[in-house]
Order: structure tokens, then sequence, then C-alpha cells
């Protein structure tokens, strides 16, 4: 048996391959995108980008159906736009093994929200395993596929930024070699969901939920650390490590599976400690059903209800109880750190577009994707953001309550692999009603937020083959859009052109950027000699091109005191001239 230093993202990945995964699929979202781009190493695995998160999982669906091995992964929003398959899928169970990936972000790293997927677990009613370092995820994803054929059911697995990002020692087995061949077999009465199906399912639901609760009892990733009797902590996860660090001495229950709640083996650990805590990140789910219980316990009392956990927060808490002393140090804790802005990337395609929607002074309605950084200044372009896909549904219903003179104003913006995510559906209802406000679909040809990935529009897969490409234009015209333009975004004349004459518009239109991403491998990339450079004399020290928030381009004080001038640093520039075309006075060259 080897072993590997392995991210929580590259062990699941493992974990998957050990224990003979057929097919996974996934939509990439930080922090679980890793999943699946170490997934395709594995050739024993078909391993797909869709569309996604609910095709993802209606795909591992199809294989469990066919009796092959199936994962889906995705971060939590994704499991939002997955829900639906998944609460079906809770009454049909499974016939191959079934394992939904849920990757939490705590803190909102990289999220429009912070909620809590073990609400899902409860609410769809499905045990949900949650890995503590890389070790566990690898061995708790092939513990899942266990599972979820002992228990005919989907089982949901747990991750977090700081598990699906931190690395770990793990050791590597064999990939399972004695599962049963997949083929068809036909059983309406289970997988075929009208009512008079779904009524005999549901009990059986039930059932199974107090049975795997039963077996939780027993059940080896559950397990008491007894020490000393006078702090007794319920956590699980990451916070488990948190805890281990700052309360040594402490006796742990340490969760590995969070839903259903092991009832016996709680009441058994409360039993032997003087105070009960449990410590959680983000919502109280355990806490409140240990509470249910009629047991005694100390929670977001102490532990913040926002945010993710650390040692230091952890021991700020029980200080609060006199168990622990106090941080001595500000680095104990969050919020000491310099601000860091988040910038879009020099040379970006994005930029010269929500230059020119600020100074033609639109009212953007955004998405999720590089270009939210569209909101910051001093580009100030983005008046809205709310989930994939909204960014359409949202402009053409705000258009609905506005004066013909205000309408005109309104642009939703959206992405290439968002829009094929969830915002064609978004034109389609925006065409078919006939609402007046203009669509501006990015496309950089790459999913580029979570990483560079493929998607359905890029001409490629997951692993790099070559693939049915997406004609954007004839594809929004299908949609009912009868007005549908392509530009470049690095033409500041025409972007400002094409957009006043779409906005101007009666009716719905789409503009669609043609600039790929600037950190694309092959053509695109940056080649040396691109860089413009400030001419020194020329410079007035105007300041229009820092209007731009290009990285690139600095401002440098006057020794003199006398006006500063700006510098383009010929590291950072790809010379994609945006800048040259802001400039009055032909000083960037």
């Amino acid at each position: 048996m080897s072993t590997a230093v392995l991210s929580g993202n590259e062990a699941i990945a493992r974990g998957a391959y050990e224990a003979g995964v057929r097919v996974a699929s996934a939509y990439p979202g930080t922090p679980s995108t890793e999943i699946l781009e170490n997934m395709v190493r594995y050739p024993e695995i078909d391993s797909s980008w869709a569309p996604n998160e609910k095709v993802a999982l209606e795909v591992a669906i199809g294989a469990s159906f066919g009796g092959g091995r199936a994962i889906a992964c995705m971060k939590h929003v994704g499991v939002n736009v997955a829900a639906d398959p998944l609460f079906t899928l809770s009454y049909t169970g499974v016939r191959g093994g079934l394992v939904l990936v849920a990757a939490d972000d705590p803190e909102m790293h990289s999220s429009q929200n912070e909620q809590d997927s073990r609400n899902y677990a409860k609410f769809a009613k499905l045990p949900m395993l949650e890995p503590a370092d890389s070790r566990e995820c690898k061995e708790f994803t092939r513990l899942a596929f266990e599972l979820s054929e002992q228990f005919d059911t989907p089982v949901m697995l747990r991750s977090c930024t700081r598990i699906s990002h931190g690395k770990s020692l793990v050791e590597l087995s064999e990939r399972v070699s004695d599962l049963p061949e997949p083929k068809l077999v036909k059983d309406p009465p289970k997988l075929v969901m009208l009512p008079g199906n779904a009524r005999v399912r549901h009990p059986l639901v039930e059932e199974r939920t107090l049975k795997l609760s039963e077996y939780g009892n027993s059940f080896a990733v559950n397990r008491a650390e007894m020490r000393s009797a006078k702090i007794g902590v319920i956590c699980a996860g990451v916070v488990y490590q948190y805890v281990r660090e700052v309360l040594p001495d402490a006796s742990v229950l340490k969760l590995g599976m969070v839903y259903p709640l092991p009832k016996t083996l709680i009441r058994e650990f409360a039993a032997k400690v003087d105070q009960l805590f449990v410590i959680e990140e983000l919502d109280p789910f355990i806490e409140e059903q240990v509470r249910a219980m009629g047991l005694t316990v100390t929670g977001k009392e102490i532990v913040p209800l926002c945010g993710e956990l650390s040692p230091g927060r952890i021991r700020t808490a029980f200080a609060k109880v006199g168990l622990a002393i106090a941080p001595e140090s500000p680095a104990f804790t969050s919020g000491q750190l310099p601000p860091r802005p988040p910038n879009m990337c020099p040379g970006c395609s994005h930029r010269g577009l929500f230059y020119t929607l600020n100074r033609l002074n639109a009212y953007v309605t955004g998405d999720i994707g590089c270009y939210t950084l569209g909101f910051m200044p001093p580009l100030n372009a983005m008046d809205t953001c709310i989930c994939m896909g909204a960014s359409v549904s949202n402009a053409s219903g705000i258009v609905r309550v506005l004066p013909p003179e205000e309408q005109r104003r309104v642009v939703g913006v959206i992405g290439d692999s968002t829009f094929l995510h969830t915002g064609l559906n978004s034109l389609m209802e925006m065409a078919y009603n006939r609402a007046p406000a203009t669509v501006v679909i990015l496309d950089n040809r790459t999913t580029a937020m979570t990483g560079r990935q493929e998607n359905p529009a890029s001409g490629f897969t997951l692993s790099g083959e070559a693939a049915a490409e997406i004609d954007l234009v004839a594809l929004c015209r299908a949609l009912g859009v009868r007005h549908v333009r392509v530009i470049d975004p690095n033409d500041l004349d025409a972007t400002r052109k094409a957009l006043e004459e779409e906005m101007a518009r009666p009716e719905p239109s789409v503009i669609i950027t043609n600039r790929p991403c600037c950190l694309l491998k092959g053509e695109h990339r940056f080649k040396p000699g691109e860089a413009m450079e400030v001419d020194q004399e020329k410079c007035t020290g105007c300041r229009a091109c820092l209007r731009l928030g290009c990285p690139a381009i600095e401002w440098q004080p006057a020794p003199d005191g006398k006006r500063g001038k700006a510098y383009i640093d010929p590291l950072l520039c790809n010379g994609c001239t945006v800048c040259q075309q802001l400039c009055k006075f032909n000083a960037i060259q």
C-alpha cells in the first residue's frame, strides 16, 4: 500500500476511483472544481462537465439506474440547482451506489452566500458524511458508496473550503474489482415517481432514516474520544481539527455522519461529561437536534453563527466561559490582514465593456463569474447580482415596472458558461414576453472564474477532446431574439455604438462579445513585446487610464511634488490597447 499527500478534492477523486465509480459529472464551482479535474486522470471513470448541476446529478442518476456507481460534484449553491432531482431521488433510491459531493464555502471566499448544505440532507432525508481531512475524504467517499447500496439511498458527502484545498497524507488502495456488471433492469414501481408509486416509497424513506440513525451508533466514522470529563465537545469535519488543537484535554464525540445523528451514542457521551458543547460552522444544525433530545448543551451562545471557524475563534469562544485562555495576539482572529480587493486580470476582455457601461450610466443586472468584479471601483458598473442566470431574468422583470425612458438603461450581463448554465431559459422568457432590455453575453471561450474549464461553447470536453461547439448567435435567434450582434469589447468606440443602438430598441436584443480570456493557452497567451508603454514626456497626468482599474497601470507620484504620471508594468500588460484608446495625448504606445 502506497501513500500520497493529497488535497481533499484530490482524495475524493481517488476515493471514487477506488470505489469503482464508472461515471462522474459536475459543474465547476469553487471549492469543488478540482474533484473532476482530478477524476479525469482515471480512464476507468467517464468524467465530464455538465451545463449545470441539475444535469450533472441527473447524469449520475441515470448511471446509477443502469447499475453503475456514479458521483456528482458541486459547490453548495449548486445543490440549489440540483435540488429538484435530489428530493425525488431520495424516494426512488438507487441501483448502483450514488454520491453527491457538496462543497460548502464558509466565509464566502468565492460565493454569494454562506448556506449550510447539512440542511439539504435533513430536508431530503438523506445520509450525509463529513470528513475531517484528506485521508477521511478518500475513505468516506468509499464508505459512501457502500452505504448507498446497503441502504438503497443516495449519500451526500460534505466538504468545505479548508477540507477541499488543505492537504494531508492519504493511503492509496487498489480499485475494487468485484462489483456486479451494470445492466438494464425494469422496475417502474421503484423508479417512476407518479403519485401512486411515490406514496408507497415515502414510508420506506422514513424507515430508512430510522435505520440509518440506529446504524450510526456503531458506525466506525462516529467515535467518542474520552479524555477529561470536564468538557465534552460534539463536532465534525474540519472543526474537529481545531477543537483538538485548542482543547487537547477535552473529550470529543467526532461525528463522521452528521445526518441522521446517532442519538444513543450522543446520549451516552453526554452522560460522561460535566459540560456538553457543540462546535460547528454556520447553522446550529447538530446543536438544535441535540437540544430536541432534551440534553443541555452550549453552542451558538459562544460560537459565531456567521463565517468559518478557526483555532483562534474557538479559543476566543471558550475564553468567554473561562475554559480557555484568550488569544494574546490579534493574529488569532481574522480581520487583521490588510484588504486585498479582487480585480479583473490585466487585459481582461470584460474591462472595456464595463467601462463603457459606466460611461453610458446603464443599470446593469449582473451574474456569477469574473465579470461580477465589474461592480468594483473604479468601474462601478454592476447594480445587481443574485445567482447563476438571474441577470437576464432580473433585467426582464425590472423593465416591466419602468417608464420607457428608464427601460432603455437596463442591460443584463452574463458569461458564456453561465448563459448555458441557466441563462437560456431566462432569455427565452425575455424573448417570449418581449421585455425591452439588452443582454450582453460575454463569450470569453471558457468558464474562467473557476479556473478556465471547458463548457459546451468552448469546443472541447473535460478530457480535452474536440466537441460540438454551440453557436451562440444562432442559439439566441432560435430562442426568439431578432436582434443579435457580435462585437470586439476591446474596441471602445464600436462597443459604445453597439450598446447605444441596442439599448434604444423597444424590444429584446443581444450583444455577444468575442474576445477570449487572456489566460487561455495557445494563441491568446501573452507574447513578449505586446506590452503597452507610457511616453513620460507626453503623459500629462490626467489619470484617464486609471479609470479602467487595470492592475498593469501604476501611478507614480512625482518626486518634486508636481503631478504624477502613469506607468505600465511590462510584466503584467498584455497589450489589449484599451488604455491607449482612452489617452487623449497619445502618450500610450
